[in-house]
């Protein structure tokens, strides 16, 4: 079995925003698929059940996802290995995608709920989202809504991270970075 899990902040309000590229691929990947609803308060998470695979949306907004992610993995008794988190990523250019398992924080939030909660050596998708000009901008920018051009290319981008994704269930991850990073 393996948790997917999207970053993001739950509501519309949240929608587009370049820090909920988590949550649009989880969207994406159970649009097309037979899912059950797994509705368990202490999840703090909107949960969807397929025979392997649980797609994960923290409710509990970007900075507490470890809560989410940490009452799913217990009670599902899961590996780290099979723990699967699709985030922003300000480091990477907008479009890039790239894996890796375990690494910092690299003080995104959420990252860091989830590494202070199990443990930081589970499988990272990170889409690039690009930086603001200024550092003092960060929150904004991440809160801010995709362009209507980004929209447009973020769907192809989507559905190449939706690959890899599945490629991850059962190739390595050197196979997928070699197959699938894309910049």
């Amino acid at each position: 079995m393996f948790l997917i899990v999207g970053l993001g902040n739950p509501g519309t309000k949240y929608e587009n925003n370049r820090h909920n590229v988590g949550f649009l691929v989880i969207d994406a990947i159970a649009k097309n698929l037979t899912t059950s609803n797994i509705n368990k308060s202490n999840f703090n998470a909107d949960v969807l059940k397929t025979s392997n695979q649980l797609l994960v949306k923290p409710t509990t907004y970007m900075n507490n996802s470890g809560l989410a992610v940490h009452a799913i993995k217990e009670y599902y008794k899961l590996n780290l290995e099979d723990i699967i988190v699709i985030h922003d990523d300000l480091d990477l250019p907008f479009g890039t995608v790239k894996f890796k398992i375990g690494g910092g924080h690299g003080g995104h939030n959420g990252l860091r709920s989830i590494d202070s909660h199990v443990g930081n050596m589970y499988i990272r998708v990170r889409i690039g989202i690009g930086k603001p000009e200024s550092k003092n901008n960060v929150a904004n920018y991440v809160l801010s809504d995709f362009s209507k051009e980004e929209l447009n290319k973020l769907e192809g981008i989507i559905s190449h991270t939706i690959n890899a994704i599945e490629s991850l269930k059962v190739d390595s991850i050197d196979e997928v970075k070699s197959k699938f990073t894309m910049k």
